[in-house]
């Protein structure tokens, strides 16, 4: 019921240290499945999305404990199951449509995977808006943050992981150029 500001120090030094190993084990996960561009890409979002739904929490004053802590995760977990399916639709493009530049196939890859990305958050959001007004006041922060997150979490990956990823690549393809010029 009570905390005191010893253990409220700890338990907010272990949220923050559970979230931040949970972002660098989603770019080890990314990068060894995808490339590091798109690891990159995919933990940028992630802490956008987290960011952004923590400033909705100081926003509306709400009291960030464990299960708003065990929200921001199960945030970081759905978001990213989001951006995998974009980035591997990205992958399976790049191999049928060689040749073609990586904007252009990160597009096609994108509007093909919209609607779902649309009809899957759409439905989890439909969900979670209704645990917010009708769960009650212990899963109502819960709710929240999945309310918000659920958004957050739609545009962050078509809008934030692809757009970065794809600047990463060139990055790094430009590099290599830079290189093998050199030589």
């Amino acid at each position: 019921e009570s905390v005191g500001p010893a253990v409220g120090a700890d338990l907010k030094k272990a949220a923050t240290m559970a979230i931040a190993l949970s972002l660098l084990g989603m770019l080890v996960y990314v990068w060894v499945r995808f490339q590091l561009p798109y690891g990159i890409g995919a933990v940028v979002a992630l802490f956008h999305d987290v960011i952004t739904t923590l400033t909705a929490l100081m926003i509306t004053q709400r009291e960030i404990n464990l299960p708003t802590v065990a929200a921001l995760l199960t945030l970081v977990g759905f978001s990213v199951n989001d951006t995998v399916v974009i980035f591997d639709r990205i992958r399976e493009r790049i191999k049928l449509d060689r040749g073609k530049p990586l904007v252009q196939i990160m597009d096609i890859a994108i509007n093909q995977t919209l609607s779902r990305t649309i009809i899957t958050n759409g439905l989890t959001w439909l969900v979670c808006v209704g645990l917010f007004l009708f769960g009650g006041d212990v899963i109502n922060t819960f709710a929240f943050v999945l309310v918000v997150g659920c958004i957050v979490g739609s545009y962050s990956t078509v809008y934030i992981a692809s757009p970065i990823a794809l600047a990463m690549s060139n990055w790094i393809d430009q590099r290599k150029a830079a290189r093998r010029n050199r030589r």
